[in-house]
């Protein structure tokens, strides 16, 4: 599933490989899948696109969005694309193809779920895509280090790491899948507080989001993933299912997976907090003074709001 450096670099491409092409045909809903999304009937789609022309494409956080004049049609973070050469032969099956006029043609598909939305400029008010516009990314020089701390504030104290970083949409396309690398290189286990991380800790964070996302669109995006020419990414993952089997790049002992909200997929290190030495004792001791330092001050916290002077 595509994440933030992927709808960077298939962005790329589509803006090189299609602008200034014409629209010749649309097929809509051509496979039907339960968990395809469109926006309002795919029937429709013909009538909105044909005879566009493509002006540019652009990331919206982990989706791809092309530009056609007043149209955009905006693909979410789990269609996974082809650019077809004319006369190739297409695949059995697929949720959507549009054809220009060289006869080259994209082809979109969905294994889990995923969403292609076809709507005029300035009508789309689903919250995700509007986070996603407004929000600076890590490659903007706005994401900075005042930006990242005002997104720290926002959180309870009891948030983890993971849950900072991959939920509620507070960096818009960083998901699961970049999320293990960025925390290995940061030496930071997931179930960490943020509440409990120090400033060195957390300057770390900030680094290590900012650089291992640079890097995988340096790539051309993670090997676990293919761009727009069913290629794949360039970038070698660190953490993931094709790596489980293999020793720690850090400390060289054996990874296991572990689950962190709900989640099975992450592979951690048997070592404390990713290979990060954080103290003489084990990590589940500090869990535990973790979860008993925030019990403590979540309640002097409250003691004091009902004890001070009115």
């Amino acid at each position: 599933m595509i994440e933030l450096p992927e709808s960077h670099v298939i962005a790329g491409q589509m803006r090189e490989a299609l602008s200034g092409k014409r629209i010749l045909k649309v097929e809509a809903d051509h496979s039907p899948h339960k968990f395809t999304f469109y926006q309002g009937d795919p029937a429709t789609y013909p009538l909105l696109l044909e005879g566009l022309e493509v002006s540019g494409a652009r990331p919206v956080g982990g989706m791809v969005e092309l530009l056609l004049g007043d149209m955009r049609m905006t693909f979410g973070d789990g269609v996974n694309f082809r650019l077809l050469p004319a006369m190739a032969k297409l695949p059995m099956k697929y949720q959507l193809r549009i054809e220009f006029s060289d006869h080259t043609s994209l082809v979109c598909s969905v294994q889990m779920y995923g969403a292609m939305l076809a709507f005029r400029k300035g009508e789309q008010e689903n919250p995700y895509y509007q986070i996603a516009r407004k929000k600076p990314t890590p490659y903007a020089e706005a994401f900075n280090c005042a930006y990242f701390g005002s997104l720290l504030s926002e959180l309870k104290p009891s948030a983890s790491v993971k849950a900072f970083l991959a939920t509620e949409q507070r960096i818009p396309g960083l998901g699961n899948g970049v999320l293990q690398d960025i925390l290995f290189q940061a030496r930071i286990h997931p179930k960490s507080k943020v509440f409990l991380l120090c400033d060195a800790e957390l300057d770390r964070l900030y680094h290590s989001v900012k650089e291992t996302l640079c890097a995988m669109r340096a790539g051309g995006g993670r090997d676990t993933e293919r761009d727009l020419y069913g290629h794949s990414g360039q970038y070698r993952v660190i953490l993931s299912k094709n790596t489980l089997a293999m020793p720690c790049s850090a400390c060289g002992g054996p990874l296991k997976t572990a689950s962190v909200s709900g989640r099975e997929y992450l592979f951690l290190s048997r070592l404390p907090a990713l290979c990060t030495i954080r103290s003489n004792f084990p990590y589940e001791t500090f869990i535990l003074i973790s979860h008993i330092l925030i019990f403590c001050v979540t309640h002097l916290q409250y003691l004091h709001s009902i004890l001070k002077p009115r």
